[in-house]
C-alpha cells in the first residue's frame, strides 16, 4: 500500500522551478530516506507533503486521499527544518499546546513519556530559549509524535545532536516504525547515519527526482566490485570473458572496468594476453559514494 505518492509535483519561486514535476511513492511502513544538496528541493517537496506549502502544479496523495481532509493531516507528525516552539515556554508547555491542538487524549501521560523517551523531562520547566540546538531538534521529533501519527516526515532531525544523541534518536526512529508501524520520510545529510535505518531512498537534484531506490537495490548496486584500469579496455574484456569466464561487469569511462564477480586471476590473466593493468583493486561502494557519482562526483 502507497502511504505517499505525488504526481509531477512542481513548485516555482521567481519563476525558477525550486521543484520539477517529481514523481515520487513511499510504501506503508518504509523508512524512506530523501537525499540532495542543499538547495535541490528537499525541504520545499517535504513542505508541500505537509501542506506548509502550495504546489505550483502536479497532486500529492496521502493515504490515497487529498491533503485537505483534516483527518489526513492529524495522521502526519512532522519536523521541517525547525521546530514550531515558542521560545518564552517551556517544553511542557509548547507540547501541552499542540497536544490540544491535535486533540490528544490525556496529553499530560503522552507528553511525560514523550519528554522521558527523549530524555526531556527534568528540562520541562526551563524555557525553550535556554535550550540547545540539540534539545530544540529533541523536542521537535517528540512534538511530531504526540498525536500518534501514521506518517513521519522529518527534515534534518539529527542536526545539532553529539554521536551519543544521533545514535539514540536512529534507535528511537527505528522503534517507532518497526513496532508501531509509522512510515516516515526523513531527509539527512549525514547518509552514513541515514543507511542504517532506511529501506528506500529518493535523490533529487537540482529540484528532480533522479533516482528512487530501495535498500536492498542500492545494497547490490554497491557490492564489491574489483576496479581495473587499462588503455586496452576491448581487449581486456575480451580475456576476461574468454578465458575467465566473466560475464557481470560494467565498462565506464577512462578506461575504468568495474568487475561484479570474485575472481583472483584476472591479474594474471592480463598480464599473459600483454595487457597493460594501470590500476587493479577491490572496492567496496556505500551510499556517500554512490550519491556522490549520481551529483556528477563532486
Amino acid at each position: 500500500m502507497e502511504v505517499v505518492r505525488t504526481m509531477s509535483l512542481s513548485k516555482k519561486y521567481q519563476g525558477k522551478n525550486a521543484v520539477d514535476h517529481v514523481t515520487m511513492t513511499v510504501k506503508q511502513g518504509a523508512i524512506y530516506g530523501f537525499i540532495g544538496r542543499n538547495g535541490a528541493g528537499k525541504s520545499t517537496t517535504l513542505k508541500m507533503l505537509c501542506g506548509l506549502a502550495k504546489p505550483t502544479s502536479g497532486d500529492i496523495q496521502i493515504f490515497g486521499t487529498t491533503l485537505q481532509n483534516t483527518v489526513t493531516r492529524k495522521r502526519i507528525g512532522m519536523l521541517i527544518e525547525q521546530a514550531g516552539i515558542y521560545p518564552n515556554f517551556t517544553a511542557y508547555e509548547n507540547m501541552k499546546l499542540k497536544a490540544n491542538y491535535l486533540g490528544v487524549i490525556d496529553p499530560d501521560l503522552k507528553i511525560r513519556e514523550l519528554l522521558a523517551l527523549f530524555h526531556l523531562e527534568e528540562q520541562k520547566k526551563k524555557k525553550i530559549k535556554q535550550f540547545s540546538m540539540g534539545m530544540k531538534q529533541r523536542l521537535g521529533i517528540a512534538m511530531a509524535l504526540l498525536g500518534n501519527p501514521d506518517l513521519l516526515i522529518l527534515d534534518e532531525p539529527i542536526n545539532g545532536l553529539d554521536p551519543e544523541g544521533i545514535l539514540e534518536i536512529r534507535q528511537m526512529l527505528k522503534r517507532f516504525n518497526e513496532e508501531n508501524r509509522i512510515t516516515m520520510i526523513i531527509s539527512s545529510h549525514i547518509l552514513g547515519e541515514l543507511s542504517k535505518i532506511a529501506t528506500d531512498y529518493g535523490i533529487i537534484k537540482d529540484g528532480k527526482l533522479i533516482e528512487q531506490i530501495s535498500a536492498k537495490e542500492l545494497e547490490a548496486k554497491c557490492n564489491d566490485y574489483i576496479h581495473l584500469k587499462t588503455p586496452d579496455t576491448k581487449r581486456a574484456v575480451v580475456a576476461l570473458e574468454e578465458k575467465l569466464g566473466i560475464r557481470h561487469y560494467e565498462i565506464r569511462p577512462d578506461g575504468e572496468i568495474r568487475i561484479y564477480e570474485r575472481n583472483n586471476q584476472v591479474s594474471k590473466v592480463l598480464l599473459e594476453q600483454g595487457i597493460v593493468v594501470e590500476e587493479l583493486f577491490r572496492h567496496q561502494q556505500d551510499l556517500e559514494r554512490y550519491f556522490l557519482e549520481l551529483m556528477g562526483g563532486e
